[in-house]
């Protein structure tokens, strides 16, 4: 039977979702109780879910998978996953398959080889969802289940556009809530367990702070963030107030990263984490998405903005931007290029740098600086004779 005609019917005389695998040769499917005929899925969406044990991104893709599959299925939605093993041998296969709730085509490299061709899989894990006639719909869901886990389903091209289209709107329309709430939870967290409600957000410019403890360079700019935040705290600016997006990797780091925090976060392993980085497209971190008192993005580059100008970039638009800028380039109008300076042996050359600690004073320094170019000697501005 394997590589006979597609477009196998039923007693109705039309093609069903399961008619390519009929005419591929299967003819029953493997469940935990047992076997099952294929004819009994004929009013079912099928997506077929290619995967295999020694494949490390499958095992970690299949507890998602397994979840949505079991939502569904309590939601009554009418959907049945078939997985076609890619693994090396049965035994494989059965190990593989001891991990799912769903069926199976029993283990046969020809007919996966077959299905593969005809569905153009060229990796794993892929679930390739069915349209009633058994053609694909056109898309890979791994994905998209993985942006946007059950709200993903039915897992076609519509879905997708409709899903972007709702991250769009929540980028830049303007609704702190839209973006920090999730179910019941109206609320985010400070490091020693407080609950600050959200709708006390709103009205202020916020920072969406994506970092982990595991990374250096997020340790390293939390120092930079925590002077510029701590400053505009104290000058009792209540408008400012930053929210820590976590990627750590267990509740024990995020906890540890948290409570050396001044500001608050989102609760560890809250889908609202993943959403965030999907919505502004994070692709590393550290990052930080500064929003206006409207809601809407300021920049998503706000790290470039702390590191290079710290409090003073507030409130972070363009404009503020420009006017730092100025006066940056109006305070070196007043100071002199070189000097030599009794504190230092050699000649300091007027720079600029992001931070650094005045060798003199053992006070931080940032913008201006006199530097030598033979050793490892800065001095303030203001602390030339």
């Amino acid at each position: 039977m394997a590589g006979g005609e597609y477009g196998t019917e039923n007693i109705n005389g039309s093609t069903t979702s399961t008619s390519i695998l009929a005419a591929e040769g299967v003819e029953i499917l493997l469940s935990a109780e047992g076997k099952v005929p294929l004819s009994s899925l004929d009013q079912k969406k099928i997506c077929l879910f290619f995967s295999a044990n020694w494949c490390r991104p499958c095992r970690a893709f299949i507890p998602q998978l397994v979840q949505l599959y079991n939502t569904l299925r309590n939601t009554e939605r009418n959907l049945e996953i078939i997985f076609v093993s890619f693994d090396r041998d049965e035994n494989g296969f059965r190990e593989h398959f001891k991990l799912m709730p769903w069926l199976a085509v029993p283990f046969d490299i020809s007919i996966r080889r077959q299905l593969c061709n005809h569905y153009h899989v060229v990796r794993i894990p892929s679930l390739i969802p069915l349209n009633p006639n058994g053609e694909s719909v056109g898309e890979d869901a791994v994905k998209l289940i993985e942006d946007y886990g059950i709200d993903a389903f039915p897992f076609n091209r519509e879905r997708r556009e409709e899903l972007e289209a709702m991250d769009k709107m929540k980028r830049q329309g303007g609704k702190l809530e839209d973006l920090l709430l999730s179910g019941a939870r109206d609320y985010v967290v400070s490091g020693d367990g407080r609950k600050v409600l959200v709708s006390e957000l709103v009205d202020k410019t916020i920072g969406l702070y994506f970092a982990a403890h595991w990374c250096p360079p997020c340790r390293a700019f939390t120092i930079q963030l925590k002077e510029a935040y701590n400053e505009l705290k104290s000058s009792q600016n209540r408008s400012f107030e930053i929210i820590f997006i976590s990627t750590d990797r267990d509740p024990e780091e995020f906890n540890l990263h948290i409570t050396n925090m001044p500001w608050l976060a989102i609760p560890y392993n809250d889908k609202t984490q993943q959403d965030l980085c999907r919505i502004f497209d994070i692709k590393g971190i550290p990052a930080l998405v500064l929003l206006g008192p409207d809601g809407k993005t300021l920049s998503t580059n706000g790290r470039a903005l702390i590191s290079s100008y710290g409090s003073k970039a507030f409130p972070f638009t363009e404009s503020r931007r420009d006017e730092v800028e100025a006066a940056l380039r109006k305070e070196v109008d007043g100071l002199p290029h070189q000097v030599k300076d009794p504190k230092h042996e050699h000649v300091l050359r007027l720079d600029m740098a992001k931070a650094y600690v005045c060798d003199f004073c053992k006070g931080q320094g940032r913008f201006w600086v006199f530097s030598c170019d033979k050793c490892d000697f800065d001095l303030h501005p203001s602390c030339l004779d």
